[in-house]
């Protein structure tokens, strides 16, 4: 059954590199060259200083703009969840916010933080954000009412009451939200980096374009989809972990 799986996640991938090396192998496309020689190069180009220039930094700024957008989404998502007062006055605010498109934010920023990595990080968050808070306000809001009960016949309050009943019953959403949230998050990564940046990846990729470096160009795109791909296997052992006892609950309930 492991087997299978594996074979069925890899088995496309595999197929598709395999055409696209058959079906480019003759190419003189300046702007569409062989696979072969965008493999040729990939070493050269990423595996040396670009690697802790560029990589690195980029994934820094990712993960702390996604780190802080996780807390402060979770953190509002059950505050305004839990209260339906405030969650009446600030939807409408909410759901403008949540419209505005992120990139569209990004001279604003610039004006207001300058071009460093507070910059990129802030726009990292402005997009990263949405999908966790709203997430998190649908799922506090579909609470079991027999568990609330519950916890106010035991006196069940405060810190107890928040972690153990709502953000518990909520995670299944919240892990929903975090995963939409990180595929925007490496978008916002790479568009953060082509305004006014002096590293990262999408600062090189940009770089690359400029120089008519071609093949080099297009190793970055490939980097991108690999870190993409190895970012969304980490999550997925997360949120194994994570959600381990909501599997646990809906796999006994599909033996019944």
């Amino acid at each position: 059954m492991v087997l299978r799986k594996v074979g069925l996640a890899v088995g496309l991938p595999v197929v598709l590199v395999v055409v696209w090396w058959f079906a480019s192998a003759g190419s003189t496309d300046f702007y569409f060259p062989p696979l072969s020689k965008i493999v040729g190069v990939f070493p050269d180009t990423w595996f040396g200083p670009r690697m802790v220039d560029d990589v690195l930094p980029s994934l820094l700024r990712l993960a702390v703009g996604y780190l802080a957008a996780l807390v402060a989404g979770v953190g509002l998502g059950v505050l305004i969840g839990a209260n339906s007062g405030l969650r009446a006055v600030v939807e409408p605010l909410l759901e403008f916010l949540r419209a505005v498109p992120p990139p569209v934010l990004v001279p604003i920023l610039m004006l207001v933080a300058g071009i460093g990595d507070t910059m990129k990080i802030l726009v990292i968050i402005s997009g990263c954000l949405w999908p966790i808070l709203l997430n998190t306000v649908e799922g506090v809001r579909a609470v079991d009412e027999v568990l609330a009960d519950t916890c106010r016949s035991y006196r069940i309050r405060g810190g107890l009451r928040v972690w153990h009943l709502m953000v518990r019953s909520a995670s299944p959403r919240i892990v929903a939200g975090a995963r939409q949230a990180l595929s925007i998050g490496i978008i916002l990564m790479v568009i953060s980096e082509m305004f006014a940046a002096s590293s990262g990846l999408g600062y090189t990729v940009i770089q690359f374009k400029d120089g008519f470096r071609i093949p080099q160009m297009w190793t970055g795109v490939i980097l991108l989809g690999l870190l993409g791909v190895l970012l969304a296997m980490l999550f997925r052992l997360a949120e194994r972990h994570v959600l381990g006892w909501y599997h646990g609950i809906r796999a006994a309930q599909k033996e019944r």
